[in-house]
């Protein structure tokens, strides 16, 4: 009875947000400040010759890039929380996202790389960050594993952000440090087919093997010797979705710079509207990033007539948000 009480709820959810989802997607492509602020109408499509470059070669795959980060950053969050048993993990919090923005700094500063060369250098350095975490955190001799994560994560943070210093510093101060600077906010100003076509492999892959696994991440989300007894092999698993989401963070981090706070605060909405069952909070997470990402973008680039980093937006929305969900009751406090 009680289960059956608590599933009923979701079902009709997961359609409204996919409808949601798509509603917005095609709303945000005739949203912009040409030819008028706000709204672009859909016949310029075939009437404006300009226009419809502008839709079809700038705001499209703008768009795109935009979905697919907030659904990336939604599940990496969801992932990382339930493997590593802790609620305020995301990929910031364990160097992840310091690292991949080290490392495109690094590949934009010193070897003038861009594409999958800047995606290759940042998630290469984005595992570097999780695995010193992770590392740091076994070595650390107090409190219990959620500090030593924690601490760990804000050490390897400030490295890699004292680096990212370093390269602000010798960078060219007339070419390199705007673009850099700019960057580090978190923008999706620049993005091209090109940036479109280079994030969509790694990201559908990812998504596709976290969404196919979320039935497994109940199982590794337990401790190793109840994982094995279940079947699972919790060391090879926990590999596979971390090297994924790592990788897949990294090449959203090399195409539109640090966003922070989607991968902290949709995972917490998405557990308050479907429970902590991954197998219906981790497809939650995905359309709830998905409508995050996109909302966020459309705020930065239509609100003013200068366009707002996408950074600044997520991390105002995501402070607020997380403010919120800690006084609003929960399902559970509801019930009592």
């Amino acid at each position: 009875m009680t289960g059956g009480r608590s599933l009923a709820p979701r079902r009709p959810i997961f359609p409204l947000l996919t409808a949601l989802l798509l509603a917005t997607l095609v709303a945000s492509v005739f949203l912009g400040r040409y030819p008028r602020p706000y709204w672009t109408p859909p016949r310029l499509l075939w009437e404006d010759p300009l226009a419809r470059q502008l839709i079809l070669n700038l705001r499209l795959p703008r768009v795109i890039v935009a979905c697919l980060l907030g659904m990336v950053l939604s599940v990496a969050g969801s992932v990382l929380q339930m493997l590593f048993r802790n609620p305020l993990v995301e990929p910031g919090f364990l160097g992840v996202s310091q690292g991949a923005a080290f490392g495109a700094a690094l590949a934009i500063i010193v070897l003038g790389a861009r594409s999958l060369a800047l995606q290759g250098v940042a998630a290469f350095f984005a595992l570097g960050g999780l695995l010193l975490s992770y590392a740091l955190a076994r070595h650390i001799r107090y409190g219990g594993w959620t500090l030593r994560l924690i601490l760990a994560g804000i050490a390897v943070s400030a490295l890699f952000s004292a680096g990212v210093g370093l390269l602000k510093y010798v960078a060219d101060p007339l070419t390199q440090l705007p673009e850099l600077v700019f960057w580090l906010l978190g923008a999706l100003w620049s993005v091209t087919w090109t940036d479109a076509l280079a994030f969509l492999p790694i990201a559908l892959v990812a998504l596709t093997v976290a969404l196919l696994m979320r039935w497994r991440l109940n199982v590794l989300s337990l401790d190793d010797a109840i994982a094995i007894s279940l079947g699972s092999a919790p060391a090879r698993e926990r590999a596979l979705l971390l090297i994924l989401v790592v990788a897949a963070t990294a090449a959203g981090v090399a195409i539109a710079g640090i966003v922070g706070w989607v991968g902290l605060i949709v995972p917490q909405f998405a557990r308050r509207l479907f429970g902590a069952d991954a197998r219906h909070a981790l497809p939650g997470a995905l359309l709830l990033g998905g409508i995050f990402g996109l909302v966020c973008d459309n705020i930065a680039r239509v609100t003013f007539a200068g366009e707002v980093p996408l950074g600044i937006v997520t991390s105002l929305l995501g402070a607020v948000l997380f403010a919120l969900s800690m006084v609003l009751p929960t399902r559970t406090d509801a019930a009592a």
